[in-house]
């Protein structure tokens, strides 16, 4: 089981400062990867700019968007800004990209809501032309052919969602799936199918299989008051989110042997206070 810690991007308080501090006591203390979550309708650091720093400020760590919301960028914008940063951290991202379910984060973005589906499965083939260097054309493909990043390594994806949409795009297009949150039985019938998809496709080897926990060591008040708003589109089910957390040293030990028994590969601890001690005493338990 690989282990990675979210930075806080989207924590009240965080300040740059505060996730490059985070970033460095991450890979200082041996975690595999940082990833971040993100919306467009809340009050939070942008996920890949907050990486592109993160780059910077570390030598090895892994970086993880889990998960962008592919559909709300322009597919040109999204291949430039993420080919920047996986350049920048000398081919250290992976990108974790899905639909989202809120609309609210699509208005802002000025993009189609109900056709972000087909969206994302033209904006998946795009991406893929257009990190090979080759040129690729607007929207529907038909307008006018153009290069609009350099030729990189491919980066590696992962594609979140419970679907069956969510399942054939894994195996088509992704290096593996991220479960993005709703705890390791959520999980579990989905990490099923996608083995199975993904030895149907005939891929080699095995999708990386990423897991979500939230947690804090401490000030649990705190923490709930967070994904409450954070998930406060959800109604009650954010009630669920937030009870669902890892507070204590013998909950958040056994969610990592969970999430590998429901057998996933990857887990992310995704904090819920903007403390960068809480990264110390993260690894003190898992590592």
């Amino acid at each position: 089981m690989r282990i990675g810690i979210g930075i806080p991007n989207t924590v009240p308080g965080t300040s740059g400062t505060l996730v490059l501090e985070w970033a460095r006591r991450a890979e200082a203390r041996g975690f595999a990867f940082v990833s971040t979550i993100g919306r467009v309708a809340y009050p939070s650091l942008d996920s890949l700019t907050a990486l592109a720093g993160v780059a910077g400020a570390t030598s090895e760590l892994g970086l993880v968007t889990n998960a962008v919301l592919g559909p709300t960028y322009p597919d040109a914008v999204l291949a430039k800004v993420a080919g920047t940063v996986a350049s920048l951290s000398g081919g250290r991202l992976t990108l974790g990209l899905g639909v989202g379910a809120r609309e609210s984060d699509y208005l802002p973005a000025e993009r189609d809501f109900a056709g972000r589906g087909a969206a994302f499965d033209r904006q998946l083939l795009y991406l893929k032309l257009a990190w090979r260097g080759e040129p690729v054309a607007d929207g529907d493909f038909s307008g006018e052919k153009r290069a609009v990043v350099p030729a990189t390594p491919e980066i590696p994806l992962l594609i979140g969602g419970h679907s069956k949409r969510a399942v054939r795009r894994t195996a088509e297009h992704a290096a593996g799936w991220t479960a993005a949150g709703g705890g390791p039985r959520r999980a579990e019938p989905t990490v099923k199918e996608i083995r199975e998809a993904w030895t149907a496709a005939g891929r080699a080897g095995e999708p990386r299989l990423l897991g979500l926990a939230y947690f804090s060591t401490t000030a649990a008040d705190r923490g709930d008051a967070y994904l409450r708003s954070y998930y406060a589109y959800a109604g009650s089910h954010a009630d669920t989110i937030a009870d669902g957390a890892v507070r204590t040293p013998d909950a958040t030990k056994a969610i990592v042997r969970d999430f590998e028994s429901a057998g996933l590969n990857e887990l992310t601890f995704t904090p819920t206070v903007a403390d960068p001690d809480e990264v110390d005493r993260l690894a003190d338990l898992v590592l």
